[in-house]
């Protein structure tokens, strides 16, 4: 069908059938609060930033609603510091999978310059947080469909699936609802809006598990390849765009096979030395990690370790 999400199919081996078990039981859940947020949406959207829950969670969408066209359209907050190849990834995700695709961007930020190299946690709120606020608020959306897990951080702990947001899309933990055999409240007050949350149960095994056995394409990134880095701190920065990249004294690119674990703006996502080139490779390298997630995440040390005080303020 033309237009309609285009099919995948599993690969014959014994990693599909993890699709039967635990799996199965994550995917109809997801599937579940996806069909009953949308059913109770007035203008619903799903946050897309081309990693790789949102990209397992817009799969999950086109799965639900197979075999027309997903019926929500896709958000991406573009902070214009993102990956090339990200944001390559996403226009062929899209348009292989007929989201319509919606980007957003401070243009006032972009304007006076705001960066990551100068402005650190200024640069967060008024390129991340300031931009999504400003997007959802522009087309009035109630419900909006973020691919956060539960296990990523620890505020994220806190959340319910069907999360409410206040005026100016300040988040409560004190004021979130009961969520009891799987019933969800979706009715909004004056001024309210809802993200939920459809991955909550999930964990980063889940999720790349889900995807090499639905064989869904992530973002080239996750996949161990040759890239320039510099290496600051103990961390690898890939030199994504070299004409922005400032340079210390004595600092030269070199070429590292590395992949990325979490992926957010290129200067401040440390990338990790792999020779994972696969997905089934990446699989078993995440069973064997002892290392965070969101390690390379350098913007969650500028925040104190946590993102809770971001979340009151209406990121994510």
């Amino acid at each position: 069908m033309r237009g309609a999400c285009a099919p995948t199919t599993r690969p014959p081996d014994a990693r599909s059938e993890l699709a039967h078990t635990a799996l199965a039981a994550l995917e109809s859940e997801a599937i579940y609060i996806l069909r009953e947020a949308l059913a109770e949406a007035r203008n619903p959207v799903l946050l897309f930033s081309g990693g790789k829950d949102s990209t397992v969670l817009a799969h999950l969408a086109c799965r639900a609603f197979h075999p027309a066209r997903p019926p929500v359209p896709l958000l991406h907050i573009d902070s214009t510091w993102e990956f090339r190849e990200l944001l390559q990834f996403r226009d062929r995700f899209a348009r292989r999978h007929g989201f319509e695709l919606r980007v957003h961007c401070n243009e006032a930020g972009r304007d006076a310059g705001i960066n990551p190299f100068d402005h650190g946690d200024r640069y967060t709120a008024v390129m991340r947080t300031e931009a999504l606020k400003s997007a959802l608020d522009a087309a009035h959306y109630d419900i909006i469909i973020g691919g956060a897990r539960r296990d990523e951080e620890r505020s994220r702990a806190k959340e319910r699936i069907v999360s409410v947001r206040g005026p100016n899309h300040t988040w409560e933990p004190r004021r979130q609802r009961p969520e009891l055999w799987n019933l969800f409240n979706f009715r909004l007050g004056p001024h309210e809006s809802a993200r939920v949350f459809p991955l909550s149960n999930w964990t980063e095994l889940d999720v790349l598990a889900h995807a090499l056995a639905r064989g869904v394409e992530l973002a080239p990134l996750y996949l161990a390849r040759p890239r320039p880095v510099v290496a600051r701190d103990g961390q690898l920065i890939v030199v994504d765009d070299p004409q922005r990249m400032p340079l210390s004294p004595g600092e030269v690119p070199e070429e590292r096979m590395v992949r990325f674990r979490t992926l957010g703006c290129w200067p401040v996502t440390a990338a990790e030395e792999s020779d994972a080139e696969t997905l089934e490779a990446i699989v078993a390298q995440t069973l064997r990690s002892r290392r965070s997630e969101r390690s390379g995440r350098l913007a969650d040390r500028e925040a104190g370790g946590s993102l809770e005080q971001q979340k009151r303020e209406g990121y994510f």
